[in-house]
């Protein structure tokens, strides 16, 4: 089935096809060890927001571009090496002065383990005064962004909405002025209920996100993102999406859509964890007025789980994008999500082709 309301701005009038609003942090990964007694690290990029961009950009082919900042140090120019060697356009970020010692200005870092078993992964961020959670409004020219550059897909979330009291006026900001010059606006929930305790807690997370998810035309979250950042209650709900029924969670969307009307589509992930390597895997979407389900995976191998929504967001991105099929673009996700968390960091190290043969049925035989 085609899609009637998400209409995408011609490629040939835009610069971009993908657009992120986020911040970047540095991984560092003790790989099968733990971060309290490693000696090793390697490291990566990854940000909520940025990793749908990427995705998008290697395993899709999207012309892909960040908003963000970095503090001008050796830590930024890293962050800044990796982002290119992903394909994401650096232009776009603010760069600021660093003050030698990090006391007002610095780069975020993220130690994070992969979890095994019965052990689960666990982060650990330090990201703190970084020059992405001091970005404001007035700081980014939207209007030559969206106008006088030209993208097709702005993508930003919740991660980055909750840094700090300026970041979420600054997506609603941005969000708004995408709107204006018709670039379509996704938006992940992704609550992080430790990051909102520092300003406001839950009552303020809500404020700003109902706030921003009226400039929303693709919205992306699970059961919990959806009653804590729009406060919309299911009854018999407990804390996942897993363990609700399909009809729960219709009824659901069904009123996120009656009270923000301006969604054309929803999507979330289905994860059942039953260890931090064995999951549970699916997924399913909303869009204009009909539910469609991915292929379910059951007991699906993990690596490294981290990520494995961004890179779901990003295939169904792309799905409803350049293929304006909704089945396909839910298939597209669930598939892209799955191998991206067969492999270790934040980010995609999957092809299109990869994508395509799971979503055909392939198996994980050897490819000579």
């Amino acid at each position: 089935m085609a899609l009637r309301s998400i209409r995408v701005r011609p490629r040939a009038d835009c610069r971009y096809d993908i657009l992120s609003l986020g911040e970047v942090m540095l991984r560092l990964d003790p790989g099968e060890g733990r971060i309290r007694t490693t000696r090793r690290f390697n490291v990566w990029e990854g940000g909520g927001e940025y990793n749908v961009a990427r995705g998008l950009r290697r395993c899709f082919g999207q012309r892909a571009a960040l908003v963000s900042a970095f503090a001008r140090n050796e830590v930024g120019l890293l962050l800044e090496d990796l982002i290119l060697q992903g394909g994401v356009d650096t232009s776009l970020i603010k760069w600021t002065e660093y003050d030698g010692i990090g006391r007002s200005v610095r780069n975020g870092l993220n130690f994070t383990e992969r979890g095994f078993g019965v052990r689960g992964a666990v982060g650990c961020s330090d990201r703190g005064l970084t020059a992405a959670s001091q970005l404001r409004p007035g700081d980014i020219d939207w209007d030559y962004i969206f106008g006088g550059l030209g993208v097709r897909w702005f993508h930003t979330g919740g991660i980055f909405a909750a840094l700090s009291e300026s970041t979420g006026a600054l997506v609603i900001e941005a969000a708004s002025r995408a709107q204006e010059h018709g670039t379509i606006v996704s938006y992940d929930l992704n609550y992080r209920p430790s990051l909102w305790k520092g300003f406001g807690g839950l009552e303020r997370c809500r404020e700003i996100n109902r706030e921003i998810a009226r400039n929303v035309d693709v919205m992306i979250g699970n059961e919990e993102d959806f009653t804590a950042c729009l406060g919309l209650e299911v009854e018999g709900a407990d804390r996942h999406l897993t363990d609700l029924d399909v009809a729960a969670f219709r009824r659901m969307i069904e009123r996120a859509v009656t009270e923000f009307p301006n969604f054309k589509a929803t999507a979330t992930t289905l994860r059942g964890v039953k260890s931090a390597t064995v999951n549970d895997w699916g997924a399913i979407c909303w869009v204009d007025g009909n539910f469609y389900s991915a292929t379910q995976r059951p007991d699906l191998e993990i690596m490294d789980r981290v990520g494995g929504g961004d890179s779901f967001a990003s295939g169904f991105i792309y799905g409803l994008m350049e293929l304006q099929e909704p089945q396909i673009a839910v298939e597209y996700g669930a598939a892209h999500g799955a191998l991206a968390m067969t492999t270790p960091g934040d980010t995609t190290m999957a092809s299109l082709q990869e994508v395509e043969k799971l979503v055909g049925g392939g198996s994980a035989r050897v490819d000579r």
